[in-house]
């Protein structure tokens, strides 16, 4: 048998329009031109991109560069003196009565004490700081209403009343 003809009703594809020289110049130099205009404008760096150059004008960002606006002396002058304030111990603030009961128990102090008991002399550092650690307790003792004359004050009046008893003719 015999393949039908293309008039027997099958339509196939009509052939390609091939484009000339012109039209491919004119459709490669619209291409360039198009390519061309994409990207950032020249300098976009320097000045800051166009859609956050809105916001950045209403707020006025301070320049980093600029520095401090302190007054500098530039000639010689008489510089005043200024106080250094001491650094604030390292140990927390104890109680008149807990730091009393610290110094009690320090065993530094205690050696050094019974030291001086038996009739060792002490150098000049280790003097001073016994000096200071007692001068200390006195203090606190003061503060908490202790001291070794209560003590010996009752006992004088303690003696002071026997003896009115005894001069009134009391038991």
């Amino acid at each position: 048998m015999k393949k039908p003809t293309s008039a027997s009703g099958a339509k196939r594809p009509a052939k390609a329009h091939r484009k000339t020289r012109e039209e491919l110049n004119q459709e490669a130099r619209d291409r360039k031109r198009a390519k061309k205009h994409s990207g950032h404008s020249a300098g976009s760096r320097a000045n800051g991109g166009s859609a956050g150059s809105a916001s950045a004008q209403n707020t006025q960002q301070k320049d980093p560069r600029i520095g401090s606006k302190k007054p500098i002396a530039l000639g010689v002058t008489e510089t005043p003196v200024v106080k250094q304030h001491k650094p604030k111990s390292e140990k927390p603030m104890l109680s008149p009565q807990a730091e009393l009961d610290m110094l009690e128990n320090d065993e530094r102090l205690d050696a050094l004490l019974e030291r001086l008991e038996e009739g060792e002399s002490l150098n000049a550092e280790e003097q001073k700081w016994v000096d200071s650690k007692l001068d200390r307790i006195d203090e606190l003792m003061q503060q908490l209403g202790l001291s070794y004359d209560d003590e010996e004050d009752d006992e004088e009046e303690e003696k002071q009343d026997d003896m009115m008893r005894l001069l009134k003719g009391g038991n």
